[in-house]
Order: C-alpha cells, then structure tokens, then sequence
C-alpha cells in the first residue's frame, strides 16, 4: 500500500477511534448531563434488575459450554464439574451471605485439581 493509502488508513482509524470514544463517552454520562431525572416504567425498572446476572451470564456459559468454537463433546472438562460444584455450593448457602466468594472458591478448589493435575 502506498503512502496515500496509508494515509487514508490512518484517519479512517483516527475517527473510528474517536467517534467510538464520543459514543461511550456519551452512553455513560447520559444521566450526569440531564439536569432533570427521568422516569423509567415500572417494566423497565423490573428488567433492569436482572441486567447483572445476565450480563454474567453471557460471560461465563459460553466459558463452561464452548471450546475452540464448538460446544463440548465429553464428561472429562474440569469446567463442567468446577460450575456444578459452585452451582451447588451457591444454591445451598442462598441468602446466608458470602455466597459469591464461596461460589468462586468451590468451583476453583474442583475446576484447578482436575484441570492441572489430570489434565481435563
């Protein structure tokens, strides 16, 4: 590519970068700019509630169920026994408090000795 063409690259870049900077930028001050509070529907409040657990769970199923792309074939992936582990261990201690961290430690102390010592 000559030096024209890099050029052009190169503000293409530039304000892609910058215009993804002013959309985030935007989207997360939209509250702090209005000077007045906006209503929300009481549909809207309900379903905001459940943003976070969603959110996790877009992060961590795909984690536990996908490998290379595909879903997983076998019983031997430490990552279905450290999520059941944690499941469990978060289903047993609800509403008892600590059960986050209790959740991670649970699935680790399973998912770390399979994973690392027989290779799963």
């Amino acid at each position: 590519m000559g030096q024209k063409g890099q050029s052009v690259m190169d503000s293409v870049l530039t304000f892609t970068l910058l215009g993804l900077g002013a959309v985030t930028l935007l989207t997360r001050c939209f509250f702090f700019i209005l000077d007045r509070e906006l209503p929300f529907p009481a549909w809207a409040q309900r379903g905001l509630q459940y943003a976070p657990i969603a959110a996790l769970a877009a992060v961590v199923v795909p984690e536990v169920l996908v490998s290379h792309g595909a879903f997983i074939t076998t019983w031997q992936d430490a990552r279905l026994y450290g999520a059941a582990a944690g499941v469990a261990f978060y289903l047993a201690r609800r509403g008892q408090g600590q059960a986050v961290l209790g959740t991670i430690v649970v699935g680790m102390s399973v998912y770390l000795p399979l994973h690392m010592g027989w290779g799963w």
